[in-house]
């Protein structure tokens, strides 16, 4: 054994024993899915029993697919033992538990069934939406929106910002004088972020700022700092804009990732409109009583003193 798989499996082995492992219903991958693919005498053999309780070999490798990256770095021969030892203790566990009677505890009951309506929920939206998510699908999503984009124009530019016009005005000043705008910034801006970077801002299109910073950044020509000083909301500016340049819109594999997640919440959202429209609902107060019309009403403001 390496030095560094030793210390992987040191590392996995620490999972382990802190009981990080959770179930999942999908199949191995990697190399504990060559452990797992060796030929057995039948298809999904009993690996142990506890009491009336079976675990089969995919029980074993559907936790094993559970656990964080660091544990199935651990060698499949030393991996599987430690996963079914903890499969039995839970199991066991669980007996000794409905022998108490825990599971008629109400309490228990409540957790047990808010466990079952979430895996239910999990599998149904899983079965429901994901098949609606494809490659095919975002790259249709990616040309309507993203592609047929024009492209669109940026500036990179600097700014020190300060609570009066005065200090503002002082500093525009040391600057024509040849002052270092970087240490200019650490020296008086109050924008503590873009002070780490001397002030940079980075390239940013006209609507990622508010209207006056990009309408003086933008009107800027390449190195100019502003003439006099840019009020916003935020207080008083000093701009440098050091570099226009035109921004192509993102590449498909840019996208992809972004294209998903709005996918995946807008058919969410879809099927839970659906879910909602197919059952009928019916709300009450903290109390307990019927809710009437007015019960949510927002009253109406105090009049003026």
């Amino acid at each position: 054994m390496t030095r560094s798989t030793a210390t992987a499996s040191r590392k996995a082995a620490r999972f382990l024993t802190a009981g990080l492992l959770t179930l999942s219903l999908s199949a191995l991958s990697g190399p504990l899915a060559r452990a797992a693919d060796k030929p057995q005498a039948k298809p999904d053999p009993v690996v142990a029993k506890v009491g009336a309780d079976v675990i089969h070999l995919s029980d074993l490798n559907a936790a094993a697919n559970g656990l964080p990256p660091q544990a199935k770095q651990m060698p499949p021969d030393q991996l599987m033992p430690r996963l079914l030892d903890q499969m039995i203790d839970t199991a066991a566990l669980a007996q000794e538990a409905r022998k108490l009677g825990l599971d008629k505890d109400p309490s228990v009951q409540r957790m047990l069934n808010e466990v079952q309506e979430r895996t239910l929920v999990s599998a149904m939206l899983e079965r429901e939406v994901g098949p609606r998510v494809t490659d095919a699908a975002l790259k249709e999503r990616f040309d309507k929106s993203i592609a047929s984009q024009p492209p669109v124009q940026e500036v990179h530019a600097r700014h020190i910002l300060v609570d009066d016009e005065a200090t503002a005005k002082k500093i525009i000043a040391d600057l024509k004088k040849g002052g270092d705008f970087a240490a200019l910034s650490k020296q008086y801006s109050k924008d503590a972020a873009a002070v780490e970077q001397g002030g940079d801002l980075g390239y940013f299109k006209a609507t990622d700022m508010v209207p006056e910073f990009s309408a003086a950044a933008f009107a800027l020509k390449d190195k100019e700092v502003s003439p006099a000083p840019v009020h916003t909301q935020f207080g008083w500016h000093v701009i440098q804009t050091l570099d226009h340049r035109v921004a192509a819109p993102p590449s498909f594999e840019q996208s992809k990732d972004q294209l998903r997640q709005q996918m995946i919440n807008e058919e969410v959202r879809k099927t839970l409109t659906k879910a909602r429209a197919d059952v009928t609902i019916e709300r009450f107060n903290l109390d307990g009583s019927p809710m009437k019309a007015t019960d949510q009403a927002v009253p109406p403001p105090a009049p003026p003193k």
